[in-house]
């Protein structure tokens, strides 16, 4: 059960590092989009966890490890985006979110291009 303040801060998180994937892709020479699908943040706003959606599909190992090897800019960000609003910048978790490929996959498997034995 998430209170009312997790679902916030979770809300201004999730705004701010879209704004800043937007930008990213923006100024890249690579064409690809990164949505922010959702954000969950501990009882203890200690710790967010950020579920990305990475197109095209190929670039998503590269991207993730960026995102990665860039979480202290990142946390920075959100540090100065929400300084007077929380007093710890929790730490941010970024996972690939792959439910959207899973909705595809499973639309494929009932319209019988799939490789599903039972059709």
């Amino acid at each position: 059960m998430e209170s009312n303040r997790q679902r916030k801060v979770a809300q201004i998180i999730q705004e701010d590092m879209a704004e800043i994937f937007r930008k990213q892709a923006s100024e890249s020479k690579q064409s690809f989009l990164v949505s922010v699908s959702d954000v969950k943040v501990t009882a203890d706003l200690s710790i967010a966890k950020i579920y990305l959606s990475i197109f095209p599909a190929e670039l998503r190992k590269p991207i993730m490890k960026e995102i990665n090897e860039n979480n202290a800019f990142y946390r920075n960000y959100i540090g100065q985006k929400m300084a007077k609003q929380v007093r710890i910048i929790p730490q941010l978790a970024f996972y690939i979110d792959t439910s959207l490929d899973d909705v595809e996959r499973i639309e494929r498997e009932l319209k019988g291009e799939g490789d599903n034995p039972i059709l």
